[in-house]
């Protein structure tokens, strides 16, 4: 009993952590760069995105997988963490020159030269890789997120730094590029430094099968999360000018800042505490559902009221010269919460051994979104996010059917879990549209702020009549009264 109630502390513990200094970092990373999105030029973020492609696809080679074989083993001896080094020096050292030979291909392919020297600089992110990847894993591995957290923390306000200071000198796209530089290296040189991975590297690779082949399974996991993912972008930049994919772009950037980023530092922690707890098919089972619960009781009303105050939200926060946008933000959003939900089993189908699962799931991603984008793209930027509509439920049931019999769940366990959130945030989201439509003419922020308190009011007070279990939950759960499966 002593140990389970010391590992329920240290998983607290790293959720408030990790979650804590997210949102400050959020709140430091979006203040800079909603300044910067009002200095910008839409083109600037079609041109970016054009490069992150490229990036993120030969990101699938950067070793992460053998990371994660560090965290969901059992017992890590010195030997494997020397050979999980040398791996990623060679992976990201190998990638980085790739990337730089690659570039002028890339803005063949694009139509756009500067492509080509925005790929060429940002080759340094991969070398940075290695510093960040082994010792951010060895400090999951013992839930130790307190170190990450300040490292995360200190980056943002860098990046923040170096974005307001290059946009306000007039470097365009290059602020970008300069400020996402700056966050990788900081967040190297302080994990390494947190760690105190004061190791050398092996490269002598006998006897690293086991890793290799969990992070094998992994990293082809990871190679269709990336076409699935960065599809839309790849094909759009054929028949949408960098205006048009800018604003994409940022639409997509707007709406998935939840699911984006906030849900993964929470999958961080579930990965490290699911592998603990993975041969107790019940408390894992429990532990699952509960997550789905929480977490579809704060991205439901997000996205809901997202998608009936878009125009607003979009003048209000980023300007006029994005009103432009706002159609596709409130069709993006709509399926966001089913985008939150599908990223919440990766974590606990490889806790339990089954890195193949996400592999599947990925491959059938890639396969459903690529064929969506490219039969929707000719009806423009607002066919493209009507492509999420048509793909992105698929995708979800199919991962759903993938993982429920290894966690041994029913449809019906999964929908009481999301029900709470989903339920409470599709009436709240009818209360706001109602309102928006009998409000007198107010000015902009206004008539955000009027619709926001409509929204939010309306939400928790459907929570208290229909679903006060769920509420007492998450208050007992910050209460730190939390109960243990049963």
């Amino acid at each position: 009993m002593i140990a389970v109630k010391s590992f329920r502390d240290r998983v607290r513990s790293a959720l408030i952590w990790r979650s804590g200094t997210q949102i400050f970092a959020q709140l430091i990373s979006w203040g800079s760069t909603l300044a910067v999105i009002r200095i910008l030029d839409p083109a600037d973020y079609g041109l970016f995105a054009m490069t992150q492609v490229v990036l993120v696809f030969l990101s699938f080679l950067n070793g992460y997988g053998l990371a994660s074989s560090i965290i969901q083993s059992d017992q890590v001896d010195p030997r494997r963490l020397r050979q999980a080094f040398g791996a990623l020096l060679l992976l990201n050292g190998g990638i980085a020159v790739l990337q730089f030979l690659l570039a002028p291909l890339a803005a063949e392919y694009y139509s756009a030269p500067i492509i080509a020297d925005l790929l060429r600089v940002q080759a340094l992110i991969f070398l940075a890789t290695p510093f960040i990847v082994l010792p951010e894993a060895l400090m999951a591995r013992n839930l130790e997120f307190k170190k990450t957290a300040l490292v995360n923390l200190a980056s943002a306000i860098i990046g923040a730094i170096v974005a307001l200071s290059c946009a306000l000198s007039g470097l365009g796209v290059w602020t970008l590029v300069y400020a996402a530089i700056a966050i990788f290296w900081t967040q190297a040189i302080g994990l390494f430094l947190s760690a105190k991975m004061f190791i050398w590297p092996s490269f002598n690779f006998r006897g690293a099968g086991e890793m290799f082949t969990f992070g094998g399974t992994v990293l082809l996991a990871h190679v269709f999360w990336t076409i699935q993912s960065q599809s839309d972008i790849f094909i759009a930049s054929q028949w949408l000018t960098p205006y048009e994919l800018g604003l994409y772009a940022e639409a997509l950037f707007l709406t998935t800042i939840f699911t984006a980023k906030f849900v993964p530092p929470l999958n961080e922690i579930a990965f490290p505490a699911y592998s603990r707890i993975q041969d107790d098919p019940k408390a894992l089972r429990w532990s699952f559902l509960k997550a789905v619960r929480l977490i579809m009781l704060i991205a439901c009303p997000i996205y809901f009221g997202m998608a009936v105050t878009a125009h607003e939200l979009v003048q209000v926060v980023l300007g006029e010269k994005w009103l432009p946008m706002a159609p596709i933000v409130s069709v993006l959003a709509l399926v966001m919460p089913l985008m939150t939900l599908q990223i919440l089993f990766a974590p606990v189908n490889n806790a339990m051994g089954h890195p193949e699962i996400s592999a599947r799931v990925n491959v059938f991603g890639a396969i459903v979104m690529s064929v969506s984008f490219l039969t929707c793209v000719q009806y423009g930027v607002m066919g493209l996010a009507y492509a999420w509509i048509g793909a992105f439920p698929l995708l979800t049931i199919f991962t759903f059917l993938q993982s429920r019999g290894h966690l041994g769940l029913s449809v019906g366990e999964l929908v009481r879990a999301m029900w709470p959130g989903l339920s409470a945030s599709l009436v709240m989201a009818g209360l706001v549209y109602l309102a928006g439509t009998i409000l007198p003419p107010l000015p902009s922020f206004g008539r955000l702020l009027v619709l926001l308190l409509v929204g939010g009011g309306s939400y928790i007070g459907l929570l208290f009549l229909l679903a006060k279990p769920t509420l007492m939950e998450l208050i007992q759960m910050i209460s730190r009264r939390n109960q243990a499966p049963s």
